[in-house]
């Protein structure tokens, strides 16, 4: 058997793991990147050898099935991984997939691009905020509804379901992931750019306000946490 990783959904060059990988990385955990959403019939890494699965954002709607065939192939994976424990990760597209994959309705709602607050609902060991409000990056417009049986963690105005868990999955609609550097990868993309534009923002504003919060401390706690169950899962594997 070979090693087990964590494997990694990206749908957009700039959508990277960013302090998702720092993490795994800091433990020594094996990950792969794929892309698989253009691919009616992706080929994956045995799934009794993947330690992990981490879904990136991205563009596209996470039931698109008909440009993007490959998303029915994660939604599969998704649902796949929680019935057996393992580890899930999910980060803005990622996070309605999981939701969708899980019976959730998804929505086009108001974009929420740029830091918002969003607010605390629960406590949970893979996600659990110290204030009752906090400034986080958002990008989005779709957003989803609470899957059955899934306990809400965080909300905020435009949005009802910010992060949640179900058994082994975690969802985020926001971007704790994104590091300085990335934020300026963003910002050299065509496609984010007019998009924070139409939402009346701007660089420069968005730089401000993202270097005012303060979230390393959460996105390490968070992404520490998912990686040590990751290490866990793949310990299990390997016995």
């Amino acid at each position: 058997m070979s090693k087990p990783e964590v494997l990694i959904l990206q749908h957009a060059d700039w959508e990277k793991p960013g302090r998702i990988q720092a993490e795994l990385e800091e433990i020594d955990m094996p990950m792969q990147v794929l892309r698989i959403a253009d691919v009616k019939k992706p080929d994956l890494p045995d799934f009794d050898e993947v330690a992990g699965l981490v879904l990136m954002g991205g563009p596209m709607g996470a039931t698109d099935f008909d440009r993007y065939p490959g998303l029915k192939a994660e939604a599969k994976l998704v649902r796949a991984s929680i019935s057996v424990g393992k580890p899930v990760l999910g980060v803005c597209l990622g996070h309605q997939i999981i939701a969708t994959a899980l019976g959730a309705k998804l929505k086009h709602g108001e974009p929420e691009i740029g830091v918002v607050p969003i607010k605390r609902v629960d406590r949970h060991d893979y996600f659990s905020m110290w204030n009752k409000e906090l400034d986080v990056l958002q990008w989005h417009s779709d957003c989803v509804g609470l899957p059955e049986g899934a306990q809400l963690l965080a909300r905020s105005s435009a949005a009802k379901v910010q992060a949640f868990r179900f058994g082994s999955a975690l969802g985020l609609q926001f971007h704790l992931e994104v590091t300085p550097q990335l934020l300026e990868e963003w910002l050299e993309e065509p496609t984010m750019v007019r998009q924070l534009k139409d939402a009346g923002g701007s660089k420069s504003q968005l730089r401000e306000q993202y270097a005012a919060t303060q979230l390393q401390p959460l996105a390490e706690q968070v992404f520490s946490g998912f990686a040590a169950r990751c290490q866990s899962y793949a310990r299990s594997l390997m016995r």
